[in-house]
């Protein structure tokens, strides 16, 4: 934990070692030396830096990663990089390929989870995690050679592949059924696997570890995850929100001895930690290899847009993340929106992403938002949220007129008995208390109606991700989007619609 304290209390001081760690890398690379930047660390300002580095999207920076891919050495990181994440994203068709270098393994992914686990031992001194095991869900572990000798695959494949034996002793299941692609059989084996072992720590997207845990549920005839597993103690979500999946988890495990921790963990790098089992935000980690800039969320799209560094960031404000890290990404805009919610620590939450929120007349409606919005709104009919998507609605004429949500419920509920009605208005007065925006548009139902809602049947986001090859652990349904395409594949993979 003391490198913990020591980047709590000293956070520029942590940052400024990662960057002139970084950018002394950075002057021994191909990227650098064509950016003009070919000179020892200790010349290289900020102000140069950036200067000479513009911000890149993923679509900017990818020729330089396919260079490193085809084996070229000394592209983005020195040397060769062996191993290349491919992303899930957001379930588009087009996924990301991303370095993953053995420094990025080591001092930022592995050390991300080490101080993780460091963090609730030092909340719980009477935890006792390792002489049990840890059910890790991750997406498909299969590596895929390519013809430079590098390799691609989920983060997690790549992750698997270098843990220490020591560490892979703990995990379940076993690679044999890690390793398969298909998700649906590996839902089964997996909970038969892992039925009979004594579990302590989960770890994984909350959408898809429900799923495991339900099978488990199923398969033992237990009514609560606690009496298959008595020793379970912490579970480590990330990748999506978890206030859309509190009440459930809840329910299916019944057990205040079971504590929540999240994590920012993406393919890109592990940025955050939540740090604390009395908070909702998480710690920024800022001597893990990551130099972190910030664009206000206003400025995004502008022509000009000057990025703070972390020491000029405003407690509440939202600002999209810009990242430099030891896989050899540089001044690379993630497409994640953080607020803050603490600057002594520097704390976050996730907000949103640039490209996923609903802004059609004004309204600006954010991910966190409607996931705050619509959990709540089902709580007051009993309803546990599986899963939903919310784009526009027009009008014949093509005119803005109200939102429509896609929203699928977990469990036994008969949705005949429920007040579709009931639930629009509770959905549309909790959007008016979380969005000021959203509040002044639906005035007199002048600029915007009230939500429409729409149950969809039971596994419909499943068979949508089927339909879509991403079926499996690590992939999300879009939450929000500008336009009606995602909402409406939903829509017409239910049967007599």
């Amino acid at each position: 934990m003391s490198g913990v304290n020591s980047m709590k209390e000293k956070p520029i001081h942590a940052q400024n070692i990662v960057f002139k760690s970084l950018t002394e890398t950075l002057h021994k690379t191909k990227f650098g030396k064509e950016h003009e930047i070919d000179t020892p660390s200790f010349l290289i300002s900020e102000n140069v830096f950036r200067t000479h580095i513009p911000i890149r999207t993923y679509d900017e920076i990818k020729p330089w990663i396919l260079r490193a891919r085809e084996g070229e050495i000394d592209v983005l990181w020195p040397g060769q990089v062996s191993w290349f994440a491919k992303t899930s994203g957001t379930t588009s068709d087009r996924s990301k390929i991303l370095p993953v270098t053995k420094e990025s393994l080591k001092s930022n992914h592995y050390k991300g989870g080490r101080d993780l686990l460091a963090m609730f031992c030092d909340e719980k001194s009477t935890a006792d995690l390792y002489t049990g095991k840890h059910l890790i869900i991750g997406g498909s572990s299969a590596l895929h050679p390519y013809i430079s000798g590098s390799y691609t695959g989920d983060l997690s494949a790549i992750i698997i592949k270098n843990l220490p034996f020591w560490v892979e002793t703990r995990r379940t299941p076993g690679r044999e059924i890690t390793m398969l692609e298909n998700w649906e059989e590996k839902v089964e084996l997996m909970a038969e696997e892992v039925i009979g072992q004594d579990v302590r720590i989960l770890a994984g997207i909350p959408s898809w570890m429900l799923v495991v845990i339900r099978r488990v549920l199923e398969k033992s005839g237990k009514k609560s995850l606690i009496e298959v597993w008595p020793n379970l103690q912490l579970y480590m979500h990330g990748g999506v929100g978890f206030e859309p999946y509190k009440d459930e988890f809840r329910k299916l495990i019944n057990s205040d001895k079971l504590s929540y921790m999240e994590t920012y963990n993406a393919s890109e790098g592990f940025f955050a930690i939540q740090d604390s089992l009395d908070r909702d935000d998480m710690l920024l980690l800022l001597n893990h290899g990551i130099y972190y800039e910030f664009l206000s969320y206003n400025e995004i799209d502008s022509e000009v847009s000057d990025a703070l560094s972390l020491g000029d960031v405003e407690l509440g404000g939202e600002y999209a993340l810009v990242i430099s890290t030891n896989a050899g990404l540089w001044r690379y805009l993630i497409g994640d929106i953080v607020k803050f919610t603490c600057v002594s620590p520097y704390r976050i939450k996730v907000v949103g992403r640039v490209s996923s929120y609903i802004n059609i007349v004004g309204e600006e409606l954010m991910v966190n938002q409607a996931e705050s919005a619509v959990s709540k709104a089902l709580l007051d009919f009993n309803l546990s949220l599986r899963e939903f998507t919310a784009a526009p609605r027009f009008s014949k004429e093509g005119i803005p007129v109200g939102h429509s949500w896609a929203i699928e419920v977990s469990g036994n509920t008969m949705i005949s008995d429920v007040s579709v009605d009931g639930v629009s208005n509770a959905l549309d007065l909790e959007l008016k208390k979380s969005n000021s925006d959203y509040s002044v548009k639906r005035e007199s139902d002048l600029i915007l109606g009230k939500p429409e809602v729409i149950f969809v049947k039971e596994g419909s986001f499943e068979v949508w991700l089927k339909n879509k090859n991403k079926l499996g652990g690590q992939h999300k349904i879009p939450r929000l989007s500008n336009s009606r395409g995602i909402l409406e594949e939903v829509l017409r993979v239910i049967p007599n619609r």
